[in-house]
């Protein structure tokens, strides 16, 4: 089997396991002697490091390894002809390969990983006596070694590694890369992080790229005296952003289509899990087909069936809907209005921005409960599958976060129409928002990961015989170990750590775009904060994380209908705003000016839903490619249809001729 110059075997998956207190006597017993065998017979490269406290096992897989996992999982890839086979080791070269020349993407190589560390089973007639110290337990017939040795609490963790070769790459050209902009190997992202992370890095590079031209028109009208025109020039800015926001989103969709067929993806990844029921993950055609089993119903009852688990569980999701909105409008906004009110009748700026500090700390734990509770929700929910899921906590989150980000803003731009307070709560917020989301989404892994070389290095000089000295960690696993996970602040189950990521950028838009005529310099501001915001999400994945476990996805998700939706409220609430300013300078009276305002929110309107059947979400050489592939895959399966018929015939009629 040819080996790529791109896949030489390196360290991928480290396992944790306490170091021995006693000194082991019969290597048969010995639960992690037995593990290090029964991985060397699995084909896995192994390396054992003793660290300070604990002792960590390498694991690398030679790609034949990998390939005969991938052919018992029935891994389906994408072959020349543009069709996704079941994968097969002796015909390697029918299969495309990755941007970077590897066979497997790091998604398909740690799910191939993980089949061969947890299919490890014990195959005896009888339970074996597994020793770890002192103590005795027994692997069961049929059971997962690793799973055993988790139950016991040892194998503490299992978590991908960094490779150090690529990670110090990466750092050079992409994350300690100031001078490019909102340039970004993309390719490169891919194949290190998954599809997942890199499709956020290249919507966050695109949205940057494109937030120049808002932030230099934004930077005129702050420089420039329009004077009397200013009344017209606002206007103009506002179905600028509008057109810009809509050819931004259509424009994302094409180039995300370009990314997903360049990485040879398919769209419909991974299987659905299908419905749940009663706590029970099964596939929608299983419970059916079950209950036609036990119960011999024919095919009405069977549609039955299918119709009472699908309307249950949307009249579940409703309900669990409901129940979010009524805690948003019982709960939050009376709190939010109240912070508004007294934002507004407070006369000192100081005061103001110290009440803006502290209700930025306080409202961050009430949104935080809230989110637990949507977490709870979801839990109770009939989805097909786990994106769907994290889908569903995307909304209901954002909605906690759309009433804590704007509801105050909103106070002092409709209600009280005091423009001048309203430009200053959207510099607060944008500065103390972003430039302390940035400051602790930063600080608060790297002090977490020296808090706990601290314990580690305390529990050490304890420990009776222990040198005395400076404790110093050589081993990069046991670094990589004491590193935070990148996960998600809220609903760690169903999303990764990008899920803060997202929301952070979501609320930025929303913030810049639906208050964009009254503070049209907060473009520059977000553009500035985004080109920043590309090289210390990157640093913080390559430095400050553990390499995060990779995720599949062929698009954002349910962000992008989250900047949709902000896009329309932006031209209804720009519109609004453009009326009262014009009533506040004493030019229009309301009622042609409302007229005026109401027919361009129309327009932008039909705009807005127009240009998405003027632009096609796929490029033409994606299409074109598409069908071609097609065509030649139709075209072989007929070929081999026929020949497999004519075969059968002849075989017949030899039959029938020796009868």
């Amino acid at each position: 089997m040819k080996v790529h110059p791109e896949e030489q075997t390196v360290f991928e998956v480290c396992l944790v396991v306490p170091k021995r207190k006693t000194k082991k006597e019969d290597a048969t017993c010995d639960c992690v002697e037995v593990l290090e065998n029964s991985f060397g017979k699995v084909g896995f490269i192994v390396e054992r490091i003793d660290g300070v406290t604990d002792e960590f096992m390498k694991l690398a897989a030679p790609l034949e390894v990998l390939g005969k996992a991938a052919a018992r999982l029935e891994m389906k890839k994408r072959t020349h002809i543009g069709m996704d086979l079941l994968f097969e080791l002796d015909e390697v070269d029918a299969f495309v390969r990755q941007p970077d020349g590897s066979l497997f993407s790091w998604s398909e190589r740690f799910r191939c990983y993980d089949h061969l560390i947890y299919g490890i089973v014990n195959e005896n007639q009888s339970a074996v006596t597994l020793k770890c110290d002192e103590e005795e337990f027994q692997w069961k017939v049929g059971e997962s070694l690793v799973r055993t040795l988790e139950s016991k609490k040892i194998v503490k963790q299992i978590f991908p590694l960094h490779d150090e070769i690529r990670r110090k790459k990466l750092l050079g050209n992409w994350a300690l890369n100031w001078w490019d902009l909102t340039g970004q190997p993309i390719d490169e992202v891919y194949s290190y992080f998954g599809a997942k992370i890199a499709l956020y890095f290249a919507f966050l590079g695109m949205y940057t790229q494109w937030m120049l031209f808002p932030a230099a028109l934004g930077l005129i009208l702050q420089l420039v005296e329009f004077g009397s025109l200013r009344l017209l020039v606002l206007p103009i800015f506002f179905i600028s952003i509008i057109l810009w926001a809509i050819m931004f989103s259509q424009f994302w969709k094409r180039k995300n289509s370009a990314l997903i067929a360049r990485w040879q993806i398919n769209y419909t990844f991974g299987g659905d899990p299908g419905y749940r029921l009663s706590g029970v993950d099964c596939t929608s055609l299983q419970v059916p087909v079950e209950l036609i089993k036990d119960q011999e119903m024919d095919k009405r009852k069977e549609k039955e069936a299918f119709q009472k688990i699908e309307w249950f569980g949307r009249l579940r999701r409703v309900r669990n809907d409901a129940i979010v909105i009524l805690s948003i409008i019982c709960l939050q906004l009376p709190f939010e209005l109240a912070y508004a009110h007294c934002y507004e009748v407070i006369q000192s700026d100081v005061i103001k921005f110290g009440l803006t500090v502290l209700y930025l700390f306080a409202i961050q734990y009430f949104t935080r409960l809230g989110a637990k509770m949507s977490v709870k929700l979801i839990n109770c929910e009939n989805y097909d599958n786990n994106e769907k899921r994290a889908d569903s906590l995307v909304y209901k989150v954002f909605g906690l976060y759309f009433m804590q980000s704007y509801i105050g803003v909103f106070y002092h731009a409709l209600l009280h129409r005091n423009f001048t307070t309203l430009r200053q709560v959207l510099v607060q917020r944008l500065l103390i928002s972003e430039v302390l989301e940035n400051v602790l989404e930063n600080s608060l892994p790297y002090l977490k990961y020296s808090y706990r070389k601290y314990k580690v290095r305390s529990k050490k000089r304890r420990e009776k015989g222990s040198p005395q000295g400076k404790i110093l960690f050589t081993s990069r696993a046991e670094k990589e170990y004491l590193k935070p996970s990148y996960s998600a602040s809220i609903g760690v189950e169903l999303e990764d750590g990008l899920f803060d990521d997202c929301l952070e950028l979501a609320l930025q838009f929303g913030m810049i775009m639906m208050f964009a005529s009254a503070f049209p310099l907060a473009f520059a501001f977000a553009a500035l904060n985004n080109i920043a915001e590309i090289r210390t999400d990157a640093l913080k994945l390559l430095a400050i994380y553990k390499r995060p476990f990779p995720r599949a996805a062929t698009t954002i998700g349910a962000w992008l209908n989250i900047f949709q939706f902000l896009i329309v409220m932006s031209i209804c609430t720009n519109c609004a705003l453009l009326v009262w300013l014009y009533d506040q300078e004493g030019k229009w009276k309301i009622e042609p000016g409302l007229a005026a305002i109401l027919v361009m929110e129309h327009v932008l309107l039909l705009l807005k839903f127009g240009f998405s059947r003027l632009v096609p979400e796929e490029p033409a050489w994606v299409k074109a490619n598409r069908v071609k592939k097609a065509a030649q895959a139709q075209d072989i399966y007929s070929k081999q249809l026929l020949r497999t018929i004519s075969g059968g015939e002849k075989a017949l009629n030899n039959v029938k001729k020796t009868e």
